[in-house]
């Protein structure tokens, strides 16, 4: 027979697990391969544990244009959302109307400041399909304090670091050259003479920003032989395939030592404008310069005037500023430069690891465990 404390306690207990989130599902076998093999964390806290969290209107923006839009993709969402009202917005747009947010406690698609404005007080959780946050803009404090931001952070690493390596080993072997000779049908070996930089086996490359593009990048650089050092704002720790990891206020000294320097630094205040004159005058003579971060962490003038004077070997930028970049800028006809319109990340595997994730978040919220990739915003990363 049970008696009086008991019940108290049995009714508590079962209060309790009523309220509970139900932790039932699991990430799929895609998702948990990624989660290791990318090193992506989560959260300290179950999103369960946010005051506001109650999962009820779930906004996705499919955009196909940029591979975010598959039927699979959307039917594995449904699945995910179980019984929480999903609704997908098939516009296409950027920036989901107010009529659609209007109650949304979470929005999973491109985070820009339009949207935030659209959203209301409702708005708990909001996943960025890409890297960058600095689109983001706008938040009121209100929205700093109740929203929780993940993104795509270190998915398109691996994309964007073959790109990155593609650039450095066409400039090292004056592609670009070879490719305007051969629209011309132009059969000229004269241009070799052009392939001075050397062999990379043995060369220095320093990654500024080893975080999950950078490592990739140095992973990359250090199967090719090279020596690896990288600057991070966290530590001094790094892989151990990295010989030397500096903080920012090293990057001068760290620049002196490489003959290949890797900007995959994020866009934030502090970054904004690094690579400047007194940077491009402290580098290595003859390096080369890869750009894949955010382009307004380069002064272009001062690249330019870099380049013109070789001081710089080479630049390969997949980021620039301004982007687009206008048709009079003199980075176009400069012979040691390669540019690519921001797209490092375009192609390969990255679209089908951004859903996966996606989809993977989206489970971890509604069941109310802890959430991967979180942004603190306050740091723009």
């Amino acid at each position: 027979m049970l008696s009086k404390l008991t019940w108290p306690l049995l009714l508590t207990l079962s209060v309790l697990v009523l309220n509970a989130p139900a932790f039932g599902s699991k990430p799929t076998p895609e998702a948990q391969a990624l989660i290791e093999t990318l090193g992506l964390s989560e959260a300290d806290a179950p999103i369960s544990k946010h005051p506001g969290w109650k999962p009820r209107k779930i906004v996705v923006m499919l955009l196909p244009k940029a591979g975010f839009g598959s039927p699979d993709y959307e039917a594995q969402l449904r699945n995910a959302a179980g019984e929480v009202e999903l609704v997908i917005d098939h516009s296409g747009d950027f920036v989901p109307s107010a009529q659609i947010l209007a109650g949304a406690d979470a929005v999973i698609g491109i985070c820009t400041s339009p949207m935030l404005q659209n959203a209301d007080e409702n708005l708990l959780w909001v996943h960025n399909y890409y890297v960058g946050m600095d689109h983001c803009k706008g938040a009121t404090e209100a929205q700093l304090q109740d929203i929780v931001f993940t993104n795509n952070k270190r998915l398109s690493g691996p994309a964007i670091a073959e790109h990155a390596i593609a650039m450095l080993l066409a400039l090292t072997h004056n592609l670009p050259a070879y490719s305007t000779a051969q629209r011309k049908a132009n059969w000229n070996s004269a241009l070799s003479d052009g392939v001075t930089f050397g062999e990379l086996r043995g060369k220095t490359l320093l990654v500024v920003g080893l975080g999950g593009i950078g490592t990739e990048i140095a992973w990359r650089a250090h199967g090719l032989g090279m020596r690896v050092i990288a600057t991070r704002n966290s530590s001094r720790e790094g892989p151990d395939y990295v010989t030397k990891v500096g903080l920012s206020d090293d990057l001068y000294a760290l620049a002196g030592e490489a003959d290949v320097i890797a900007n995959a630094l994020p866009l934030t205040p502090a970054t904004t404008g690094v690579f400047n004159k007194a940077f491009f005058e402290a580098v290595k003579p003859g390096a080369i310069f890869l750009s894949v971060g955010r382009g307004q962490s380069t002064v272009t003038s001062d690249l330019v005037a870099a380049l013109e004077s070789h001081q710089l070997y080479g630049a390969g930028l997949d980021v620039t500023d301004p982007e687009p970049l206008p048709k009079d800028s003199p980075l176009w006809h400069l012979p040691n430069v390669i540019i690519t319109p921001h797209v490092s990340a375009a192609g390969g595997d990255s679209p089908e690891r951004t859903m996966i994730i996606a989809i993977e978040n989206l489970r971890r919220y509604v069941e109310g465990e802890p959430l991967l990739n979180i942004v603190d915003m306050r740091k723009g990363y």
